[in-house]
């Protein structure tokens, strides 16, 4: 297994699903965790005595990712625990309005959008000055292929994620020369909680669609993010990859 031993890691969104699989994967391959969570503690501090009990280092830490002042404080948290921030992981969940265009207001299409493009962009924000000083970072953001793949009830949600795809492209040109890169892994249907929960029945009939005739589990997306993360990756940058089971390929 890649090891990501001495690294800091900080997931933003990390209390459940595909966010908790991938603190759990950072930890198994060696990373300290930093698990960001906003309104859900005890959800993060399970995650983080479950990753110690099996020999890991981790500390929640509450923030609002939209927030630069909290942004800002988690980062100067970061650093005067353990020294540097090498890893982060935008992940924050948002809940997806089902409606249509002729059905959908300016005022949640643009909260749909303010929400997805700030938890990204100030998370971002607050690490870049360290990882530039480093001369060394990994930032993965956590898309959808509704950004690439329209699904009409969802076109606020589908349009915040391809912002979302565009600001990582950004961020890889710009900081490319400073060591820094920046990823996009696109998930489609998981078997988690989210914006879209699906029920064992839909799941079935979603996988029998599929080449490798499933649905994702968390565990294989939280792959994608990890690898991205790793030393394997190292050449990797502004690159968009849907873990979709070959229902959505590239």
């Amino acid at each position: 297994m890649m090891s990501l031993h001495g690294t800091v890691a900080i997931v933003i969104g990390g209390t459940s699903g595909i966010g908790k699989a991938t603190c759990l994967q950072l930890a198994k391959q060696g990373a300290k965790v930093i698990v960001g969570c906003f309104g859900n503690e005890l959800s993060a501090e399970a995650i983080v005595s479950e990753i110690v009990a099996h020999g890991g280092e981790a500390v929640s830490i509450p923030a609002d990712p939209r927030s630069s002042e909290q942004m800002e404080r988690l980062a100067d948290a970061v650093m005067h625990a353990f020294g540097r921030i090498d890893v982060l992981v935008c992940n924050a969940s948002h809940s997806a309005e089902a409606a249509s265009f002729a059905e959908l207001s300016w005022d949640s299409f643009e909260q749909q959008l303010t929400g997805e493009l700030k938890a990204a962009f100030e998370p971002t924000k607050a690490v870049i000055p360290v990882m530039t000083a480093q001369q060394f970072g990994r930032i993965i953001y956590l898309s959808s292929t509704e950004g690439k793949d329209p699904s009409p009830p969802y076109i606020a949600f589908g349009t915040a994620k391809g912002g979302l795809d565009a600001f990582a492209r950004y961020i890889a040109q710009e900081f490319g020369p400073d060591g820094i890169t920046a990823n996009v892994v696109a998930s489609g249907f998981v078997r988690t909680d989210g914006p879209f929960t699906i029920s064992e029945d839909e799941g079935r009939v979603i996988g029998s669609l599929t080449p490798l005739r499933r649905i994702a589990e968390p565990e294989d997306v939280a792959g994608m993010i990890s690898f991205l993360a790793g030393d394997g990756a190292r050449f990797l940058t502004g690159t968009y990859t849907p873990v979709t089971g070959g229902l959505v390929m590239e």
